[in-house]
């Protein structure tokens, strides 16, 4: 039996999404794949400050998560890319605790990387929908 896939935006991005022709989430069966999420604001622009950017990186994903029907809390795995590991991990943590604030927590990969297209943080997560 083929599942259907159904892709997944948010409400104010549409428009970043189909000009780089991607879709911000695919939702098959109950499984939310959350494409890499950025600290870009409404214009598409990343948020120079870093701190800021790793918020915004998380508003964006949760913003995608509610088109979806979930939250932070049907997150299962996470995985993240960064251009500077070791100096921006302790922002990285921060901004987390404050999604992330009690077990259980979703498995996480971490990557260094050395380009995310003008951005310094990029999110990319699986959700479990809930039942209806």
């Amino acid at each position: 039996m083929a599942l259907n896939n159904e892709a997944i935006f948010p409400a104010n991005r549409h428009a970043l999404y189909e000009e780089h022709g991607y879709s911000a989430a695919i939702k098959s069966g109950d499984l939310v794949f959350v494409s890499g999420q950025v600290g870009s604001r409404e214009d598409g622009s990343p948020e120079p400050d870093f701190k800021k950017q790793v918020a915004l990186a998380f508003e964006n994903l949760k913003a995608v998560l509610k088109a979806a029907g979930c939250t932070t809390d049907d997150i299962i795995d996470v995985t993240t890319f960064h251009t500077d590991p070791d100096n921006q991990f302790g922002d990285i943590m921060e901004v987390k605790a404050t999604v992330f604030d009690q077990a259980p927590y979703p498995n996480w990969t971490a990557l260094g990387v050395n380009w995310l297209a003008g951005f310094d943080f990029e999110i990319k997560v699986v959700a479990r929908a809930p039942v209806a």
